[in-house]
């Protein structure tokens, strides 16, 4: 028996909590890894991650369950704007990274959406999704089979990993009731309960944390003058970064819709959705955080449990800011090693190349014809296999943005092009089974 959890129901308390700790653990490793790699803080990044999706759902109207977190299309790009301005700096190019994405949104509110669905229909997009979770498939493993420390495999933490993965499988599959809702977390505690046990949890920093302690915020006219710190230079190592994100941002609602099987690029609409992500960014740059992004991850644990509430999305929001405060509680998530995380992300990012493949076979899309089969193979190469073009010094289009890039060129270019009955039809099939 499948259950399902609708966008706007509202689950029992007991069973809110429980689902929203699932989201919290799921984005949780990627959120503050993030800060730790670019020298900011954790605790600043998880509460500011909490109020952006918070501003996100009250933008997207409560019609989207999607979280956000730390942005790693940003790593590279803050690290060099710290060392041009420092972390103020860097939270001055995040914030007008922020401000690009309110220009799209307009631009997509004046223009409509079909130009964009006839620039991305599913045989561009489908591939470009499998990107998104091949492209993190040598994250997760690196988290899975290496020791954090020394970055060298270790048969130990693959054990963890694995047995992560298995329970978590196992979890998916054979539980039913309340428990089937639930495998991510199922899997995460039974992971972590296993590396206690063969000695890779260390409890000194709980031991160490206050229980209650304040982030270390940066904001600005209070901690800084942003006139002393503005550079164009910093803005020039940043911005173009948004590019790369709103393309993932695109690629994440349309995992999200097929998953969901809504179309929230009509409902509530995309140039909504873009604009809830950049004040998330925004939010981040006033406190001293990483840009925001919707989460896979998250994605990941809506497609196995299938349940979209956005009250549980928004509660997962609230417990994380309210960590973000609790010294103690974030330092014991903080243990969980990155082998449990690894584990159970082996799974999550599968499941985002999985959806890809799958809007391939909902939409019909014939491989065996030439043109299909090249732009499909175009992509996937490009974006799993790291192809970038440098533009300048300090700019580069790598990834998932040049696939994107190249994939709507050729889909352009070749004949025999999708038509717009069939791409505007692309969410039709899932649409007529979930009615609002």
């Amino acid at each position: 028996m499948k259950h399902e959890l609708g966008i706007r129901e509202v689950p029992k308390t007991t069973t809110w909590v429980t689902l929203s700790l699932q989201h919290l653990f799921a984005m949780f490793g990627a959120t503050i890894l993030v800060p730790f790699l670019v020298g900011l803080d954790p605790a600043v990044a998880l509460a500011s991650s909490g109020l952006g999706t918070l501003s996100y759902l009250l933008i997207t109207r409560g019609k989207i369950p999607a979280y956000l977190g730390s942005s790693f299309a940003f790593i590279a790009p803050i690290i060099s704007a710290v060392s041009l301005g420092g972390p103020e700096g860097a939270m001055i190019g995040t914030f007008f990274a922020g401000i690009v994405y309110g220009i799209v949104a307009i631009a997509i509110r004046a223009a409509g959406l079909n130009w964009l669905l006839r620039l991305l229909p599913p045989i561009v997009v489908g591939p470009v999704i499998m990107v998104i979770g091949l492209g993190l498939a040598g994250t997760a493993i690196s988290m899975a089979m290496n020791n954090p420390e020394t970055e060298a495999y270790s048969g130990i933490h693959f054990t963890v990993a694995l047995v992560t993965l298995g329970v978590t499988i196992l979890a998916s599959i054979f539980l039913r009731g309340f428990l089937s809702l639930i495998p991510i977390l199922i899997g995460i505690v039974s992971g972590y309960t296993f590396a206690y046990f063969v000695g890779l949890v260390d409890f000194s920093p709980v031991r160490e944390a206050s229980f209650f302690e304040v982030p270390d915020f940066i904001i600005p006219f209070a901690d800084y003058n942003p006139a002393q710190v503005f550079s164009w230079e910093i803005l020039f190592v940043m911005v173009p970064i948004a590019t790369v994100t709103i393309a993932e941002h695109i690629g994440d609602q349309m995992v999200l819709s097929k998953v969901a099987g809504r179309n929230f690029l009509k409902t509530p609409g995309l140039h909504r959705s873009i604009l809830g992500d950049g004040v998330a960014t925004i939010i981040a740059s006033l406190l001293g955080g990483p840009p925001n992004t919707t989460y896979g991850e998250n994605i990941g644990v809506l497609a196995i449990t299938r349940v979209f509430s956005v009250f549980v999305i928004g509660g997962a929001a609230v417990l994380a800011l309210i960590f973000g405060f609790i010294g103690k509680v974030s330092a014991l998530i903080s243990t969980i090693p990155t082998a449990v995380m690894g584990g159970v992300s082996i799974l999550l990012f599968g499941i985002i190349a999985s959806s890809g493949l799958r809007m391939l076979i909902d939409n019909n899309i014939d491989l065996g014809e030439k043109r299909n089969l090249i732009i499909s193979s175009v992509i996937l190469v490009i974006g799993v296999g790291g192809a970038f073009i440098q533009v300048t010094e300090d700019l580069q289009i790598a990834g998932m943005a040049l696939a994107t890039i190249i994939g709507i060129v050729l889909n352009l270019i070749l004949p025999g092009g999708t038509t717009q009955e069939s791409i505007e039809n692309m969410f039709e099939e899932q649409n007529d089974h979930t009615a609002a």
